[in-house]
């Protein structure tokens, strides 16, 4: 009985100090307009057809999968019944209310692979603490919802030729991440340095603008991941 009263005890201020948590952007599910609506629309339309092995969660950088990274998608991706779910410009509170809201609506994919929060890192947007709660709440939802699917959560990836304030500012996000690493089916994968020369700049043929991947960059982001999806995507 005393075990059970300090197991209940211990929940109970669990609990509390989450509540006792202020909420913030971040971790409150918010649409867009325009465009963003009418992509979020398709995936819905998409999913709903089944046959969905793999899925991709992000932004701008997931989204080009289509465009840079397509003839990439098709060499490693299509035949795995891989779907994109990035839409450019999104930040964390974006891809929550996604989640809530179709995206992954009566499918159990058997992977997902997800790099999400650079667009939380600006200026006057989301602190490093309150990106890391983003993140977390993003695999928190995906395990409520597909608890038996793994989760292949990137590090976000380096941004500005050179190192920088921002860049610093997700990296310390990436060293609290990677603690996800130690939940149940979640691995945690840092690929960021690959797109770093020696020097600590990126190069534009990488990343033209900086943060947006070539052809070349998604042939390394591919690369980089294959062995740890294919393990855990059973093959």
């Amino acid at each position: 009985m005393k075990s059970l009263t300090l197991s209940l005890s211990i929940i109970l201020s669990a609990s509390l100090q989450a509540a006792d948590k202020p909420a913030h952007s971040a971790v409150t599910p918010e649409p867009r307009s325009g465009g963003w609506m009418k992509r979020h629309e398709s995936f819905n339309q998409r999913v709903a057809k089944g046959n969905v092995d793999l899925i991709f969660i992000g932004d701008s950088i997931t989204h080009a999968w289509e465009s840079s990274g397509k003839a990439v998608w098709a060499k490693h991706y299509a035949k795995r019944n891989a779907v994109n779910l990035g839409i450019g410009g999104d930040r964390t509170q974006h891809v929550l209310w996604r989640l809530d809201n179709g995206n992954i609506k009566n499918i159990r994919p058997k992977a997902a692979v997800i790099m999400i929060g650079t667009n939380n890192s600006g200026d006057g947007r989301s602190t490093a603490e309150e990106m890391i709660d983003g993140v977390t709440a993003i695999v928190d939802k995906l395990r409520a919802k597909l608890p038996k699917m793994e989760i292949l959560l990137l590090d976000i990836f380096p941004r500005g030729q050179r190192i920088n304030a921002q860049r610093g500012k997700i990296l310390q996000v990436n060293q609290v991440l990677s603690r996800l690493d130690a939940r149940p089916h979640v691995t945690f994968l840092r690929i960021g340095h690959n797109f770093v020369s020696p020097d600590g700049t990126i190069a534009k043929d990488i990343m033209p603008d900086f943060l947006h991947l070539t052809p070349k960059g998604y042939e390394i982001w591919a690369k980089s991941i294959e062995p740890t999806l294919a393990r855990l995507m059973g093959e």
